[in-house]
């Protein structure tokens, strides 16, 4: 007589129903923390102008407004990515936004140029953890039959964010009190302190729980989530636990090596596709509002367009999410990743047109946010859950030091002497280089189970008790 198989804690959390009470609670404060980073990274677009008039700044110099968040994001992203995996996702959850809102708060009240740049290193060094973390968290909470699309909606929360930054950011370009850059500032921060304190609720994985042998907590955890999303309670079992590593700048680092040890191909697809696709999406976004001011716009047209890029962007993060599990991740990836550097070409080819202009940042807007919600939702799902938010963070470190030399390159070498489109067309080309190279290394994740995607990762022991 065959012996009937006994589920894992892992497998019951992946097979429970979804419920908006349950896991989608999770999903609303971990994309509300995406949603900081949006609004930080797209208000550095709209600082550059307003603090090179406060401070006389020369394009090189504005340049660094972006850099040095940028920069500090690209650390944060792998050190919090790295964290994560050792303290446990609930805590580094809470901090990063900590020590965004104590550094934003700082960077406001900046006497001088340089000590506004050290602030902003700083609080990008907090913010550049939440996408790693926050996607660590939510997937490892999300069932599989609808991880794809929740995942790849939590990405909806970066047009929200950015959107929300060109709206506060118009509205505050009158403001008299304080220099509007400040308060621009100082309004984004107050709700993101809110957030903070209201992570302090979310119950920690239980992925992570069990990987560490923190068998009770794990119990408590995974009963109540079948309890609260009315499954039928079953006997399950644990999985094999990974010895803690202990919190030190070795044993962060030590990550690195093991992702590549893990999958050499997994991780330079990774790292190709964030560093191609967010050269694009930051140099656009960070330079557009000096773009279309250099054009002959005004600073409230030129910042209501930026906000039209990143608004129509919602409805390509929702498009983005109906199609993962139609036609797969790569797919999504591959196809949208070109067009949308293509149609970039395009808005730098008739900026002298403004209605054209504003069409095609429209549809780049729009395509780009078909690609993007798709990458982190395939990257996410590609690494084990020991390596997950290390493996998101170095890939997102990647992109953020790419990105973050952006402001430099692309204000002192490129835009002056190569001109837009070529500039534009260069990376769209990596970009598409980059796709093909998935296409033929990655597997694809659609509708597999996290920790055996397609085979190629290790499934985990049993531990019976």
């Amino acid at each position: 007589m065959a012996t009937e198989t006994i589920k894992t804690g892992d497998q019951i959390v992946q097979e429970l129903p979804w419920r908006w009470r349950v896991q989608g609670v999770v999903f609303i404060i971990g994309g509300l923390g995406f949603m900081f980073d949006a609004w930080d990274v797209t208000m550095n677009g709209f600082l550059i102008p307003l603090v090179s008039d406060e401070w006389g700044l020369s394009l090189g110099q504005a340049a660094w407004v972006g850099t040095a968040n940028l920069i500090g994001m690209a650390i944060g992203a792998f050190m919090w990515g790295g964290l994560a995996d050792i303290i446990g996702r609930k805590t580094a959850f809470s901090l990063t936004l900590l020590v965004f809102s104590i550094f934003t708060v700082l960077g406001a009240l900046s006497p001088a140029f340089w000590l506004f740049c050290v602030f902003r290193f700083c609080a990008g060094l907090g913010l550049g953890g939440c996408i790693p973390v926050d996607y660590a968290l939510v997937g490892e909470f999300t069932p599989a039959a609808v991880r794809g699309r929740v995942l790849t909606a939590m990405d909806v929360w970066w047009p929200i964010g950015a959107t929300l930054c060109g709206l506060v950011s118009t509205a505050l370009l009158g403001f008299t009190l304080i220099d509007n850059w400040r308060a621009m500032m100082l309004v984004m921060v107050l709700p993101a302190f809110l957030l903070f304190w209201i992570r302090r609720s979310v119950p920690e994985s239980p992925m992570f729980l069990i990987r560490r042998g923190r068998h009770a907590e794990a119990r408590e955890v995974i009963d109540s989530l079948v309890e609260r999303t009315g499954a039928a309670p079953e006997d399950w079992e644990f999985s094999a636990t990974h010895e803690a590593p202990q919190l030190s700048l070795a044993s962060i680092a030590k990550q690195l090596p093991e992702l590549w040890k893990f999958s050499a191909k997994i991780t330079s697809v990774c790292w190709a596709l964030f560093l191609t696709v967010f050269l694009l999406y930051y140099g656009s976004l960070l330079w557009l509002p000096s773009i279309l001011v250099e054009q002959g716009y005004g600073e409230y047209a030129a910042f209501m367009v930026t906000t039209l890029m990143t608004g129509v962007g919602v409805v390509g993060v929702l498009v983005s999410a109906l199609l993962v599990d139609v036609v797969g991740r790569k797919w999504v990836i591959g196809l949208s990743g070109p067009v949308a550097g293509a149609s970039l070409v395009v808005f730098a080819l008739v900026l002298d047109m403004p209605t054209a202009a504003v069409w095609w940042i429209g549809i780049f807007g729009f395509v780009i946010e078909l690609t993007i919600p798709a990458l982190y939702t395939y990257v996410s799902e590609l690494y084990p859950t020991h390596l997950r938010a290390s493996g998101f963070g170095w890939a997102s470190s990647v992109s953020r030091v790419g990105a973050g030399f952006v402001p430099l390159i692309f204000g002192s070498l490129l835009w002056p002497h190569v001109g837009l489109p070529l500039t534009f067309a260069a990376v769209a080309v990596l970009m598409t280089l980059a796709a093909v190279w998935m296409a033929f290394a990655t597997p694809e994740t659609k509708n597999q189970e996290l920790d055996n995607i397609d085979g190629t990762l290790e499934v985990p022991e049993k531990v019976y008790l």
